[in-house]
């Protein structure tokens, strides 16, 4: 499981314009790294022009899956993962990505322009939240639940063996 790209896109109007994106590129080689950064800034922007507002999507395209959440402010978050990762932690990140975003530059920012925003806490995000748990407590909780379950199963098959 893997998150790939967190971006915050323009796309009220086309060709839509990314504000700010993080891009973890860590398993490609030092020759394939631009190409796959340019895959996915392109592809991030084909998806969000398709994706409405208040509309959540997961898009699928070779080996990745690409979470989309649309605002009514003109903008869409966009996470770029791996196919295994959770579509609920995604989103649940996307929500929260894209309102710290939101708080951080008003839409008067950067709606009459199409300027590269900073935004620190992509960069923190796409390492802390490479683990699903993390960005969603439903699936903290779950998997404690199996671990627990797993022990259940284990105590119960010793007791039945004793007896």
């Amino acid at each position: 499981m893997k998150i790939h790209y967190i971006g915050i896109i323009k796309n009220e109007t086309k060709p839509s314009h990314e504000l700010c994106a993080e891009k973890d590129l860590s398993a490609y080689s030092r020759f394939t790294k631009n190409n796959y950064g340019e895959f996915m800034t392109l592809f991030s922007k084909t998806v969000a022009e398709r994706t409405k507002p208040g509309q959540r999507q997961d898009v699928e395209e070779q080996d990745y899956t690409f979470h989309a959440y649309g605002r009514t402010e003109g903008i869409a978050g966009i996470i770029i993962s791996d196919h295994s990762y959770p579509a609920l932690a995604a989103h649940q990140l996307l929500s929260q990505v894209v309102d710290e975003f939101l708080a951080l530059h008003p839409r008067p920012t950067w709606v009459t322009s199409a300027p590269t925003l900073p935004f620190p806490a992509l960069k923190e995000y796409i390492v802390k939240y490479q683990d699903p748990a993390q960005a969603s407590g439903i699936m903290k909780i779950q998997k404690e639940l199996d671990e627990t379950k797993i022990v259940l199963h284990k105590t119960i098959e010793s007791v039945l063996q004793r007896e």
